[in-house]
């Protein structure tokens, strides 16, 4: 049996070279270099991190390139096929588009002009029978630039299940470290439409209001929410309203904006998060990090 302490480093090392990976998935990763930074050798990084993650780490590189790729095939039409591999850590083309059609049975090229859609039809069909009422043009946008800040947080693999019990676990947390003004942030790393949804990584924040607090448990392991342009939207709906909200946007808003969508994840600051209820109402911002065109 692993000891407490000794699964609490393994997880740190893992979430943090995950966190990693999806803050830098444009660069060349280098794990030799990453062996170095955590201080374990590549055959140990590697354990651990199949251990906790439950996919390798090459695996776990490529999924994430093709996801990002995928989502921004259909919100950049100003971005070319080599521009748009480039920002997803392809430097060669040729390796990108050989990938892209293993992994979505289509070319990129198809994928942009439509193919997406006969893709995204089947994903849909299995997400609910719910519908959404918000009219999501009607929702109040706003343009903010978001200041980088610390944030504490859980991990967990899927949007449609397990959110009142993460979120009791961060609020468990906050009580224990006697935080009384923070911010509760969900990170949607995937695009639910084009990702099942039991596949999609969501990531459960507290931000404290004072960075300097003196916290009695660090045991979360903890990850920078990045300074960034985002268009946001002022939305009060259920969780499925929020994913329907990600999908217009990908889908039908940033197409036509003007903007363009980066490899930063869009992300939700909640003002009220209602877990306790049998259909829980989450009220807030929908942050999503674009550049001008």
């Amino acid at each position: 049996m692993i000891k407490k302490s000794t699964n609490l480093k393994h997880s740190k090392i893992a979430n943090d070279l995950l966190s990693y990976i999806f803050d830098n998935i444009e660069t060349d990763i280098n794990l030799d270099h990453l062996s170095n930074e955590f201080q374990v050798s590549k055959f140990h990084l590697h354990r651990v991190f199949k251990e906790q993650i439950g996919s390798s780490i090459y695996d776990t590189i490529k999924s994430v390139r093709l996801q990002k790729a995928a989502n921004i095939l259909i919100t950049n039409k100003q971005s070319t096929i080599t521009e748009i591999s480039n920002m997803c850590g392809y430097s060669s083309q040729t390796s990108f588009i050989r990938a892209f059609k293993q992994k979505f049975n289509q070319t990129p090229k198809y994928w942009r002009r439509g193919g997406y859609k006969e893709h995204a039809s089947v994903i849909l069909n299995d997400i609910s029978e719910e519908v959404s009422n918000i009219d999501f043009n009607s929702l109040k946008q706003g343009l903010v630039k978001v200041k980088p800040r610390m944030s504490y947080y859980l991990r967990q693999k899927g949007y449609s299940s397990n959110y009142k019990q993460i979120w009791e676990k961060l609020t468990a947390w906050v009580y224990t470290n006697k935080i009384e003004e923070y911010e509760q942030i969900g990170i949607y790393h995937d695009n639910p439409t084009i990702t099942p949804l039991d596949k999609c990584d969501y990531v459960a924040c507290i931000v404290p209001k004072n960075q300097d607090d003196n916290l009695i448990n660090t045991n979360l392991p903890s990850l920078e929410i990045q300074e960034c342009l985002c268009i946001t939207f002022e939305i009060e709906g259920s969780h499925y309203d929020i994913l329907k909200l990600i999908q217009w946007v990908y889908h039908h808003w940033l197409p036509n904006s003007g903007y363009e969508k980066i490899t930063i994840p869009t992300y939700m600051i909640f003002d009220k998060n209602d877990i306790n209820n049998e259909k829980p109402i989450v009220k807030g911002l929908l942050h999503v990090p674009i550049k001008y065109v």
